[in-house]
């Protein structure tokens, strides 16, 4: 198994996380104490958070699907609607076709930018932003090469997304800038090329939906998560910012970080792929609607991104160590943001348990997927909005593709 193969797998990264936080624990940082007693105050914020949003305890999954959701707005239902009377694999299709293409545009927006839905009068801003502007953009057919089918993605569609095309559909104007833009209308059009040149899975018009066909060509009503994940990693890997390669295969969301061991050409490097585990979990519920069980949900790592990383500094959990931590401009390559992130996602698996144990819910009831979701991103959210108006605690340099 080639070096890359060998880091696209979530126990590559949950390995290797934990020997970060292990670490850190020892006193062998140089970028972050740990607190372990502050771990079971973030527990109690976050169910109590969870109870506040969830009263009736049905916690559904983190996933795209929670910002198509934004201001109350059904907007599964105005999709639904628009296909009209179609089949079960139809629909699935078309729901991946949108979550591919709206997760891959689900990076940090930036405080400025925000987006006004014609329909609902509403103004969204960030992810939830993000959700609703790439649903109507889709809705519109801008993914699509085919006028008598907009709602779709194919490789065509995606070749002809430009920076100017999307800022149109996202309406960012010289009051209203969206962090990034060229780096996503690159990343769709490198997506687009990747179909097209893998039709065994995407099909001779190269959509994101042919994932669902590879996926249950087996048979048996069930497909496991992590398998969903391996496919997105085996086939999308190469659409990702090439300075992380080794041998020539990129890595996708892999970085440097010096006190990681591992095997051969491996050592050294911490994967995350935080994105391709996003769009997992948000493909969780297109299998599900079709009738396909997903199995082994908490196969699937915490999101190392800077709401679920935010709260875990805003509650006292992590203290960075750099005196200049909070006012510096860090790279997604930086070793502080690495370990960072690293440190999310070990301590993510060890917060879990602690807030089901506050809910009184089995794993099986509150699977990692609702964790984040009732949650550790929305405290994240909420204890960032208390202490800086929204703000990450980190200023972290973004080109769209990481976070």
């Amino acid at each position: 198994m080639s070096a890359a193969r060998l880091l696209r797998s979530t126990t590559a990264v949950r390995t290797r996380a934990r020997q970060l936080l292990a670490r850190a624990r020892e006193g062998a940082s140089e970028y972050f104490v740990v607190s372990g007693t502050a771990l079971a105050g973030a527990a109690r914020t976050v169910a109590q958070l969870t109870r506040e949003r969830y009263p009736d305890g049905r916690i559904p999954y983190h996933s795209r699907w929670r910002h198509f959701e934004a201001g109350g707005v059904d907007r599964r239902a105005l999709l639904d609607a628009a296909l009209g009377d179609v089949d079960a694999a139809t629909r699935a299709r078309a729901q991946i076709d949108l979550v591919v293409v709206s997760v891959l545009l689900d990076a940090g927006a930036g405080a400025d930018w925000s987006y006004r839905e014609a329909a609902s009068g509403q103004r969204f801003a960030r992810s939830e932003g993000l959700g609703v502007a790439s649903f109507h953009a889709f809705l519109a057919g801008l993914f699509s090469s085919d006028p008598q089918r907009p709602l779709r993605v194919d490789a065509a569609g995606l070749s002809a997304v430009t920076a100017e095309r999307l800022a149109t559909a996202f309406q960012v104007g010289g009051g209203n800038p969206l962090v990034g833009l060229e780096g996503r209308a690159a990343l769709l059009r490198r997506l687009g090329e990747a179909l097209a040149a893998q039709p065994a899975v995407f099909g001779a018009q190269g959509r994101p939906g042919g994932l669902f066909d590879a996926l249950t060509a087996q048979g048996g009503g069930a497909v496991a998560a992590h398998d969903i994940l391996v496919l997105l990693l085996d086939t999308l890997s190469g659409i990702w910012p090439a300075q992380n390669t080794i041998d020539g295969e990129p890595l996708g969301d892999c970085w440097r970080h010096p006190a990681v061991v591992g095997e051969g050409l491996t050592a050294g490097w911490m994967p995350f792929h935080k994105l391709s585990q996003w769009l997992t979990y948000s493909l969780l519920e297109p299998f599900e609607w079709a009738g396909v069980r997903v199995t082994g949900l908490d196969a699937l790592t915490g999101l190392p991104e800077y709401r679920n990383g935010g709260l875990l500094i805003d509650a006292g959990v992590l203290r960075p160590l750099p005196p200049d931590w909070a006012t510096r401009d860090w790279q997604a390559g930086d070793a502080f943001i690495v370990e960072w992130r690293a440190l999310t996602v070990a301590l993510l698996d060890e917060l879990a348990p602690l807030v089901r144990a506050e809910l009184d819910l089995s794993e099986q009831q509150m699977p990692l997927a609702c964790v984040l979701e009732g949650g550790t991103w929305a405290a994240g959210r909420l204890l960032a909005q208390r202490q800086r108006g929204g703000l990450p605690p980190l200023n972290i340099v973004s080109d769209g593709t990481v976070f």
